[in-house]
């Protein structure tokens, strides 16, 4: 059901249709049909497609060498809490014409902030009541909330790992408002993006002080959501630098490690973006991997960077090989633990027509659904898995199986390799699986 406001603001263009692969009709889907099985879940299941309230409804397609390019029409309302009303007309509009279930937000995303925190909370307040009447019209949830706590120049040294607590305690409170907000519309998820949570020189920066005080603050925040009755997973997003030249939560590894320094792994999972993985000279596929494998694959941030650009260029999705190695490692993995994809990801600010920001998310909708539709054919169709369990078959029996049970000693290692002799060489097969990923695209 597509729900509008007191205002059509995507005129033309109605609920968008699941027509196949041969359609040449740019308003549908070619290959995402929400309710088509795929082992054993819907499409819809599988996804929960997000929209970001930032980029689709804030990002106008300014950048540091020009004003915005994109007129909003629900952004010229004089009114702040009106203004916030239109806006968020507009959002459940293009969910409901998308067919997506879900969407995310900053705090500050959904109303301006205001001259106060006092003024903030009240403001706050007065959006998620009417975000709770859009969500009750439409069906509509909130994947997760999370407070922009990096963009006011308060937190140009950090918010958790501030060196003035005044700024601390600052961002704890803003961050206690968001929780409220999440909490208040049923959010399943809340999100910490340490933007600044970092340092630009280790001359002025006592990195071991920073860092336990936002192991600190992350308890905090822990604590007080669950007093409060929350449920859902708490979700931290790894990002190597930019703005900070060196952010602590740097990639899925070291954000695990610090999980597990703070005490907070029974709580908190990882939201894995695909383009602070390239930023992070990694591949997304590897830093699903590196969540799945310490059991905190928690949720998606959908985009991709361009290979020739050296920052976060929040491009929509349209690799469909490399989202395919993705979703292998998806599906081998069981699905994300109570998350989704959130496309954070922005039309071109060359692209200014409304129209566009269908394309863009209809697109990277299609891109995931074609790659999980491959990665389920390579799994059941291919020689994929026998290949690799192939590969590794040494360590199923003998003395490799008693190696993985750990019975074994470093004696024992060079007793077996003394009597073995040299090993076999034997080929990784890359090229093999490469050619195998492209019979099945």
């Amino acid at each position: 059901m597509i729900i509008l406001g007191d205002k059509e603001y995507f005129k033309g263009i109605g609920a968008i249709p699941y027509e196949g692969k041969d359609s040449d009709n740019p308003l549908a889907y070619k290959f995402y049909n929400a309710d088509q099985l795929v082992a054993g879940k819907t499409m819809r299941e599988h996804f929960k497609f997000a929209m970001a309230y930032w980029h689709t409804l804030c990002g106008t397609g300014g950048d540091p060498f020009g004003p915005g390019t994109k007129n909003f029409p629900w952004a010229v309302a004089g009114d702040t809490l009106q203004a916030a009303k239109d806006k968020a007309d507009a959002a459940f509009e293009f969910i409901t014409k998308m067919g997506f279930e879900y969407y995310c937000f900053h705090d500050y995303d959904l109303i301006d902030e205001g001259d106060t925190l006092a003024a903030s909370e009240k403001r706050i307040h007065q959006i998620v009541e009417y975000l709770k009447e859009k969500q009750a019209a439409s069906g509509v949830k909130l994947l997760w909330g999370t407070s922009n706590c990096f963009s006011h120049p308060r937190y140009m040294n950090g918010a958790a790992s501030n060196p003035n607590f005044d700024v601390v305690a600052r961002a704890g409170a803003q961050v206690k408002i968001a929780l409220d907000a999440t909490i208040a519309l049923d959010g399943e998820n809340y999100v910490f993006w340490g933007g600044r949570e970092g340092y630009m020189s280790l001359l002025n920066t006592n990195m071991k002080m920073e860092q336990d005080n936002i192991g600190r603050f992350l308890n905090m925040a822990k604590d007080y959501a669950r007093s409060q009755g929350f449920k859902g997973t708490f979700l931290i997003e790894p990002k190597p630098m930019e703005p900070m030249k060196h952010q602590y939560d740097f990639d899925a590894a070291t954000s695990i490690n610090s999980i597990k320094a703070y005490g907070i792994e029974n709580d908190f999972k990882l939201n894995i973006e695909v383009n602070h993985a390239t930023l992070a000279q990694h591949t997304f596929q590897h830093e699903l991997q590196v969540a799945a494998n310490a059991g905190m694959l928690g949720s998606i941030d959908a985009n991709r960077g361009d290979y020739q650009n050296g920052w976060d260029t929040d491009q929509f999705p349209n690799n469909v090989l490399e989202t395919t190695e993705a979703m292998l490692v998806l599906l081998k993995a069981g699905g994300l633990q109570g998350g989704g994809i959130n496309f954070d990801a922005k039309t071109r600010r060359n692209s200014t027509d409304m129209e566009d920001i269908f394309l863009a998310h209809i697109g990277g909708a299609d891109t995931f659904a074609r790659a999980l539709l491959v990665a389920e054919a390579v799994m059941n169709m291919s020689a994929y898995n026998s290949l690799v369990d192939k590969r590794y078959a040494s360590f199923t029996s003998g003395k490799g199986a008693d190696f993985v049970a750990n019975k074994l000693d470093l004696n024992d290692l060079y007793n077996y390799a003394k009597s073995k002799g040299e090993p076999d060489q034997i080929s990784g097969k890359q090229e093999l699986f490469e050619n195998i990923l492209n019979q099945y695209l």
